[in-house]
This record gives structure tokens, C-alpha cells and sequence, in this order.
């Protein structure tokens, strides 16, 4: 490690479940353990259609989006992998990605750009390489940028 790391991990964001049928998975979070639906999230570029459900409330709050692929046969398939990916609340996401890939860490492609609910979010690669030695192990990171009232809540 080059330097002492500039930003702090804070607390779980999010959950990401990929499963061919959303209204399945509905069932589950929303009908039966009482998950609340806050909004809906459509990109054709990530093959998904989304429902970001909460867990709780407040800036501590845990979003758990419900995926679907709107083409089974494209990629990225968020239907093939259940759990598809964890969100981790980031105080500052631009210094954690420079220092992350300083220090081995492989992204995903895209960089840092505007998440489903609207803060800047990045994604560390499931895979390492020769480049970059350090990955998800399997797991896809999403790293989110926390608004003031969760780093206060949480920092």
C-alpha cells in the first residue's frame, strides 16, 4: 500500500438481486417481507429494469433493487449471478478510486458515473488480471458516493 488510504468505507448501501422475472423476486421482498418500492430504474445500455425497494429508513437506510434483464440473451445479465452485486457507501469516491487503482484494485469499465438513485457510483471488477492483481473475488463491488446526512450518520 503507496499511502495511507483518503477515504472510509461507511456501511452497506445496497444489494443488488438479478433474477429473469422481477415480479418473482417482488413477491419475496416486497409482498411478504415488507420491502417498500421507491422508484423504478430502465437502461438499455446495462440490459435492466430495476425496482429499487428500502430496508429501513433514514440515511442508514439499506436499498435493495429487484432486477431483471430487459434481454435475457444480452449482456450485462443481471439475472445470471442472484446476488448480483453489494453497494458500499464511499466518503469520498474519487480519491477512493485513484487510491484503489494506485494500489492494484481493478475496476469495471465506465468509471465514475451516475447511479440508479442518482449518486455517482463505480464498479470494482469481479476478476483481477495481470494489471491489476486485486478484484471482487467473484463479487461485483458497487462503491457509492454517501450524501452529507450518511457520512454524518455513519461517519
Amino acid at each position: 500500500m503507496s499511502s495511507p488510504k483518503p477515504f472510509r468505507i461507511l456501511g452497506i448501501q445496497q444489494i443488488a438481486i438479478g433474477g429473469p422475472d422481477k415480479q418473482r423476486l417482488k413477491s419475496l421482498w416486497v409482498d411478504m417481507l415488507g420491502l417498500q418500492v421507491k422508484s423504478t430504474f430502465v437502461s438499455e445500455r446495462e440490459n435492466v429494469d430495476e425496482d429499487i425497494c428500502t430496508l429501513g429508513s433514514g440515511p442508514t437506510a439499506v436499498e435493495v433493487d429487484l432486477m431483471q434483464p430487459l434481454d435475457p440473451d444480452k449482456k450485462p445479465a443481471v439475472h445470471t449471478t442472484p446476488l448480483n452485486h453489494v453497494g458500499l457507501w464511499v466518503d469520498d469516491l474519487p480519491k477512493a478510486v485513484e487510491w484503489m487503482t494506485a494500489n492494484g484494485v481493478r475496476f469495471a469499465p465506465g468509471g465514475i458515473r451516475p447511479g440508479a438513485a442518482g449518486h455517482d457510483i463505480c464498479f470494482i471488477h469481479p476478476k483481477a488480471n495481470d494489471e491489476f492483481p486485486l478484484s471482487g473475488e467473484g463479487v461485483l463491488i458497487e462503491l457509492v458516493q454517501a450524501p452529507a446526512d450518511v457520512i454524518a450518520a455513519l461517519g
